[in-house]
């Protein structure tokens, strides 16, 4: 029962906030487009529930054509456009998620999605819910904690969910947004697996 609860507010605040962001939205649509060549959105497909893959959506930050050494990447990396590195520290590159949200793909609480090879066999339980938009992990470090730990946040998340802790980990997720606090590691870069 609370499961088709949580779908509810997942679609009632992902389509509200899709219709009162879409100026927004819009502006940094073409803001992307203005600053080089190609289209607004980036695609990837990732883990979804129940190993379904998916389309994330993201405004794209990142030159095309220009590949690199991974999925991660830092953020002097030559690629990211300079709107785009303002996209990425603010996490305005993530509103486009809504989409993945309504659809079902997403929810606005859960573990971050991530590339399906990029998971050992005892992560696989971040699967059994649907991936969010934010995360326990992503209000509590970010980048600055491990990926071990970050890891152990999402097995923490999923075991003692409830709509409660969806609630907390939203009412902080505007603080660290808005800090801009641990997109990157102490580096520089984006952590992948150690």
């Amino acid at each position: 029962m609370t499961r088709g609860i949580k779908r509810v507010i997942d679609l009632t605040v992902a389509a509200s906030l899709l219709v009162v962001l879409s100026p927004l939205m819009l502006l940094i649509a073409l803001a992307v487009i203005c600053e080089s060549p190609g289209g607004a959105i980036f695609r990837q497909r990732r883990a979804g529930y129940r190993s379904r893959e998916f389309d994330v959506v993201k405004f794209r930050s990142m030159r095309p054509g220009r590949p690199g050494d991974g999925h991660a990447t830092g953020v002097r990396d030559p690629r990211i456009t300079r709107f785009g590195g303002f996209l990425r520290r603010t996490s305005l590159d993530e509103l486009p998620q809504l989409l993945n949200v309504v659809k079902g793909e997403m929810s606005l609480v859960g573990p971050r999605p991530l590339l399906l090879p990029s998971l050992r066999p005892d992560e696989l339980v971040r699967l059994e819910t649907r991936p969010g938009i934010t995360s326990l992990a992503a209000v509590s470090g970010r980048q600055s904690i491990t990926w071990d730990e970050r890891m152990a946040l999402d097995r923490w998340y999923i075991e003692h969910w409830s709509l409660r802790l969806d609630m907390r980990i939203l009412a902080r997720t505007i603080p660290v947004t808005l800090k801009q606090t641990g997109v990157y590691d102490a580096d520089g870069e984006m952590k992948a697996r150690s």
